[in-house]
């Protein structure tokens, strides 16, 4: 392997080559394996693999081969306590890049280590599914400024403290892409990139068996293309076109792609719909194994090249499936390093909803263990739409119906059920499988929009004590909270996203909106509604980063209690335990003191609300919308 790498850097010194064949030593095996069970020769790969290793190693800058050896020594900064972090499109913060370095400071006060920019590098011509429909991976959009302006603000956060993450969409490319319109022209090599079908045997085979992701934009998964005479598989739309990744020049297309981002400065690369990446009849073509094999491949190519680089897997399936990104088995803690929780979200919303948190402890309890060197990315919502989740099996432990249950969550947070406070909107409704999905910003969906309209005091107070511990539980059971553009403000629902031609048709641009710096700007203001939310942000931020019983290494175990609108979770960690309770409902909820002093907790301290908690006649009572942090106060 080392006359491979070596014959790529000719002239570099040995001291700086040293590195980099220790690193491939180290990760040669991950690769090796990986690559072997997804192809039948796989030695000619790994050779073309370490090739593109050593060419972007060779080229990376100075600065970033520091900041290498500096995240070798903390390999864990994305699981400790004080990461945070913050994600939005960058035109809507800040117009362009330069504007986003320009408020690096605004994230820093708030706390923030991480930031997941959402898709900037060259999409087609609208439509293209919110940037996602990537057109050239080599260059930014051309509204937002230059790939030197991305590498500048790379700088920028490093300087202060903040992670850089970018998408990286890998289950398919534009139709405009350069693979794609050289697949149209005739070029054979290209048309290997992509699954193509003469008729619609095949097609047709696949699809019994294949969801459809966006039922009334784009429903079926093929599409039929004149340039290339052939059906094209589209699994979300027409112009987005899935890549064939049983073909290896397709994998080193993105090990290029991968280092020369890296080279840009990113830390982060969010695997977006990962799970589609391998195709097998009979199946939903999701979660395949071969998925897990090409990712450990590729990561085992970016740590060779950036030891600072981690992957974090967009794999919104069920819970029982999901843990498989951070891997296990053979692929344990080779996978990804982060991985969405996507059903934290919907059993919080569900918790608020019922004021009943026996199915957020259901499930929770069923949660597979992951690696310890990885992390969950816990979000109470993100920039898509909230798909109501709820498994039936853990719906009828509770003797629950699944379908039931989630049509009354997604009717409930559209605002449609006697009762609801929430103020969101159905997405991408399905009359044919009853599917409804929800839209909406997390202060409208926890009532504050229908509070603030009504000039109800009382209201608004309840919908800021919702917001409160539904962030506080994101923060509070480990791993890498992630806050969406304009939570920490408490901004409503966008309607004037109806009146853009671009959007008009995809109410997900309600929960999109243009940050108001003039808002932000009242964020110091204890009186307004932005300030007290940006309080309460800002107190958990604090709060967490001093808690090393957070590093997310540890694993929050879920505590079933007496009383249903009581939720309570417990992380056993040498440097201390934390106990936290939370009481879903908007009454006050009793809960025996045993509860509290079987754990160890001699002297429970709430360090969220600086207060000791004494038991009154063998009871604590806990307040409406509550959310105590107790640790021993010796």
């Amino acid at each position: 392997m080392q006359t491979v790498v070596r014959a790529e850097l000719p002239g570099m010194p040995e001291h700086e080559i040293e590195p980099l064949l220790d690193r491939v030593e180290h990760w040669l095996g991950d690769l090796e394996r990986g690559l072997a069970l997804v192809y039948r020769d796989p030695g000619p790969v790994r050779d073309r693999v370490l090739r593109l290793v050593a060419r972007h190693y060779g080229d990376r800058p100075a600065r970033l081969r520091r900041r290498d050896s500096r995240r070798l020594l903390e390999p864990d900064w994305f699981q400790r306590p004080d990461a945070i972090g913050y994600a939005t499109y960058a035109d809507r913060f800040a117009g362009d890049l330069a504007g986003v370095a320009s408020r690096v400071d605004y994230l820093a006060e708030l706390g923030v280590t991480y930031l997941h920019l959402m898709p900037l590098l060259q999409p087609r011509p609208a439509p293209n599914d919110g940037g996602y429909a990537v057109a050239d991976y080599r260059s930014v959009r051309h509204d937002l400024g230059t790939v030197a302006d991305l590498a500048a603000l790379a700088d920028a956060l490093h300087d202060a403290g903040i992670a850089l993450a970018l998408d990286l969409v890998l289950n398919h490319v534009a139709r405009e892409h350069a693979w794609a319109q050289a697949a149209r022209d005739g070029d054979p090599r290209y048309r290997a990139y992509f699954h193509v079908f003469g008729d619609r045997t095949t097609p047709d085979a696949y699809e019994q068996t294949l969801p459809e992701v966006f039922p009334t934009f784009a429903p079926g998964s093929f599409t039929w293309d004149d340039d290339l005479a052939g059906w094209v598989w589209t699994t979300f739309n027409t112009w987005q076109w899935d890549l064939d990744w049983r073909n290896p020049d397709v994998l080193c297309e993105f090990v290029d792609i991968v280092g020369y981002l890296a080279n840009l400065g990113v830390d982060c690369l969010r695997l977006d719909a990962v799970a589609f990446l391998w195709k097998r009849l009979g199946t939903d073509c999701q979660n395949q194994p071969e998925v897990h094999a090409l990712t450990q491949v590729l990561r085992a190519a970016a740590h060779m090249i950036a030891p600072s680089l981690v992957f974090k897997a967009e794999a919104i399936v069920a819970p029982s499936q999901v843990v498989a990104y951070l891997g296990q088995g053979e692929h344990a803690g080779r996978v990804s390093d982060l991985a969405y929780d996507n059903s934290l979200m919907v059993q919080i919303w569900s918790a608020l909803a019922t004021r009943d948190a026996r199915l957020l402890v259901q499930q929770r309890s069923r949660m597979p263990r992951k690696p310890v060197t990885t992390s969950w990315a816990t979000y109470l919502r993100c920039h898509d739409d909230i798909g109501w989740a709820v498994e039936d099996v853990d719906a009828g432990a509770l003797g629950w119906s699944g379908a039931a249950h989630r049509a009354f969550l997604a009717d409930f947070y559209a605002g449609l059920t006697p009762g609801s406070w929430a103020r969101g909107a159905h997405f991408q409704s399905n009359p044919a499988t009853g599917d409804k999905r929800t839209s909406g910003t997390a202060a409208s969906l926890a009532g504050l929009e229908d509070g603030l309209r009504r000039e109800d005091p009382e209201a608004v107070d309840t919908a800021l004590g919702r917001l409160f511990l539904a962030h506080a539980v994101v923060m509070g059971l480990g791993g890498l909270p992630l806050l969406y553009m304009g939570d920490e403000l408490g901004l409503l629902n966008d309607h004037a996203f109806a009146t853009d031609p671009a959007h008009s048709d995809d109410n997900r641009w309600m929960h999109r909106p243009r940050m108001p710096w003039d808002v932000a700007a009242e964020r110091h203001d204890p009186a307004g509604v932005p300030g007290r939310v940006y309080a309460g942000i800002r107190r958990l931020t604090r709060v967490r980063s001093g808690l090393e019983s957070l590093h997310a290494a540890v694993d929050a175990e879920v505590l079933a209690t007496p009383n249903p609108a009581v939720f309570a979770a417990l992380r056993v960690h040498p440097a201390g335990t934390l106990l936290q309770m939370y009481n879903v409902s908007e009454h006050w909820q009793p809960v025996s003191w045993h509860e509290v002093a079987r754990h160890g907790l001699q002297r429970p301290y709430d360090v969220l609300n600086e207060a000791a908690v004494e038991p009154e006649h063998g009871t604590v009572v806990l307040p409406p919308y509550a959310a105590w942090w107790l640790v021993d106060h010796t």
